[in-house]
């Protein structure tokens, strides 16, 4: 595409964008493809609900940007339309642990929050599962990112809580979609004996897009979000190339909006190779700014100094951040679990001569893009 033709010049009140909207990352699009599949077992799962009855527990899973929450959200707008059905939507990314998830359903059902202090987890249990049996409803929770409830040992109890509400509560009628990017989290073996008995999910694998998918997709994305002839073949090309490499769609939605804004800055009607190239130094690291999202001020701490002491031993690393914040080693490693399972660091075990074994941690993305990215 030609960088400047004639006239290509925006006025200070133009833009490249038709729709920017639908460049944001939690936009649901109104054409979602190359899922008919997964959609279809939802459905299955989902089906019972709509007669009455309690549906199918699911745990769906893939790496991140490959639609699982879309399709989830796209089924829950359907299924909101069906009386005697309430859909809930947990991000237990912000919501992981048990309380919170049930605050979150007393939200959703009461439309107002539980008091922050003062009730016991039993009695907000009861309130959320005696509204279902006075409304008659199903209730279909998902649990997305549910690998946070796992990190804090909340997983178990959390499904316990859901799963058995009958048994208490005569009528409640719930169902559960786990929603999970993390492939190394093993969800059934990670359950407690009591929690898997009663579980039993379908599995549902969403795999990563291929590059004729990912063009696609892209392409239907641009269509709804720029002005005709901003973006052009080859420069959609390359924008896929590169989401192709990260494995996340994210990236390639996030590229295209930051390469709209880059030509805008440059006052042209047109993205250029260059805006492309220019903009994928920050989306690339879409998953990073995702990760360090809903991180406490203690992990957050640990990040800050792990940038200043990448590669060292975790006993070396807890002195500064012993200095930083007073916590114990007991919490240090328990927050080095936690960022290990997250991929935001490798903690791999060392031998160190004269002291056995030392897990040396390690930053798995550039020290600066982490502290650019920390509040």
């Amino acid at each position: 595409m030609a960088e400047e033709p004639d006239g290509g010049m925006l006025s200070w009140d133009e833009t490249v964008f038709r729709n920017e909207h639908v460049f944001e990352i939690d936009h649901l699009p109104e054409t979602f493809r190359h899922r008919e599949t997964q959609l279809e077992s939802l459905k299955y799962t989902l089906r019972p609900a709509v007669r009455g009855s309690r549906p199918l527990n699911s745990i769906v899973r893939g790496p991140p940007g490959t639609g699982k929450t879309t399709a989830v959200q796209k089924l829950f707008g359907e299924l909101d339309s069906q009386s005697g059905v309430r859909t809930v939507h947990v991000n237990c990314q912000v919501d992981s642990t048990r309380y919170a998830v049930f605050s979150r359903l007393f939200e959703e059902m009461f439309d107002y929050e539980p008091p922050s202090s003062g009730i016991s987890f039993k009695k907000l249990f009861g309130q959320v599962a005696d509204r279902l049996v006075e409304e008659d409803e199903v209730l279909i929770v998902a649990l997305d990112d549910a690998n946070y409830l796992f990190y804090e040992n909340e997983a178990s109890d959390s499904l316990y809580s859901l799963l058995r509400a009958h048994e208490v509560h005569t009528g409640a009628r719930i169902g559960v979609i786990i929603i999970s990017s993390d492939l190394s989290l093993d969800v059934m073996d990670e359950l407690d004996t009591r929690v898997q008995s009663v579980f039993r999910p379908e599995e549902i694998y969403f795999p990563v897009y291929d590059v004729n998918e990912v063009v696609d997709i892209l392409r239907e994305r641009a269509r709804r979000g720029f002005h005709d002839g901003v973006l052009g073949t080859v420069e959609l090309d390359r924008i896929a190339e590169l989401t192709a490499e990260s494995g996340d769609l994210r990236v390639g939605i996030d590229l295209m909006r930051r390469a709209g804004l880059q030509a805008e800055m440059r006052a042209s009607r047109t993205i250029a190779i260059e805006d492309v190239e220019n903009a994928y130094d920050k989306s690339k690291y879409v998953h990073l700014s995702r990760r360090l999202r809903g991180l406490s001020d203690s992990e957050e701490a640990l990040l800050a100094v792990l940038a200043e002491h990448d590669g060292k031993l975790a006993g070396e690393v807890y002195d500064a951040f012993y200095e930083k914040t007073g916590l114990g080693y007991t919490r240090y490693s328990e927050i080095i679990n936690k960022l290990d399972q997250l991929g935001i660091i490798a903690a791999e075990y060392a031998e160190v001569d004269g002291r056995g074994r030392s897990r040396a941690l390690t930053l798995l993305y550039d020290p600066q893009a982490v502290l650019d990215r920390l509040k």
